[in-house]
């Protein structure tokens, strides 16, 4: 929330201009990498105005750009990250050259694909990631073995895998091939591979894994690779305050 004269939190700041999440503008922070006015932070508790000098890497940052949103289709194959120490393919070194800087809601795993929503603004991707957003993301799950639907039961009431709690997940059953069967998955919250190590918490390999909707986002019919960028009056609601 904006304070006095349009003063904000830097975290904040930092992720509006597009170059990180709050919590990765707060790390760097402690990691001594952010200057105001030419004092080098060391704690995320302070305040800048929108006359801050505010350097990263010893780099003016951008100024904050009007929030934008696009669907990405992701392949398998591609990390969801800027970097990679071993080099392999990122979605971010995929995106065409023109587009801003860009930084994704949540993660697909390397192995995952379908649904990524990617913004230039990291306050409206912490916004879209909140469980208190209420936001539904929706799987398709391919699973090899022969299932009845009786065992994804356990599932909705949540449970703990390795001592991590993982919310209530709807899973369905909607074909049983001869040595695969395909299943719907709906769940708010989006740990780290949760829906893979939910399904092999109850002893199902999981061979594809498709995100088809987030929140009122939807795959569609949109093509691998494919990105499309969603009209400002349907994101308003994310990105109004607080």
């Amino acid at each position: 929330r904006m304070t006095q004269k349009g003063s904000e939190r830097i975290a904040k700041r930092l992720a509006r201009a597009g170059l990180c999440s709050r919590r990765e503008g707060e790390r760097w922070i402690y990691e001594g990498r952010v200057t105001v006015d030419g004092t080098v932070l060391t704690s995320p508790a302070m305040t800048v105005s929108i006359h801050s000098s505010i350097k990263v890497d010893g780099k003016l940052i951008p100024t904050p750009t009007e929030p934008r949103l696009w669907l990405y289709h992701k392949p398998c194959g591609l990390l969801t990250t800027h970097r990679d120490p071993q080099g392999r393919p990122t979605v971010f070194n995929s995106l065409p050259a023109e587009l801003p800087r860009m930084i994704s809601v949540g993660r697909l795993d390397i192995n995952s694909e379908g649904l990524l929503l990617l913004t230039n603004n990291g306050d409206l991707a912490r916004r879209l990631e909140l469980p208190g957003t209420g936001l539904l993301r929706r799987y398709r799950a391919r699973v090899r073995g022969n299932l009845d639907g009786s065992e994804l039961e356990t599932l909705k009431k949540g449970i703990i895998v390795n001592g991590v709690h993982y919310g209530p997940i709807f899973a369905t059953l909607d074909r049983q091939l001869r040595r695969n069967a395909w299943l719907s998955l709906t769940l708010r919250e989006g740990k780290n591979r949760e829906v893979r190590r939910a399904l092999n918490h109850l002893g199902l390999d999981v061979s594809r894994l498709i995100r088809i909707g987030y929140g009122p986002f939807q795959l569609g019919k949109l093509a691998p690779r494919g990105l499309a960028e969603i009209p400002p009056q349907r994101i308003q609601r994310y990105t109004s305050s607080p």
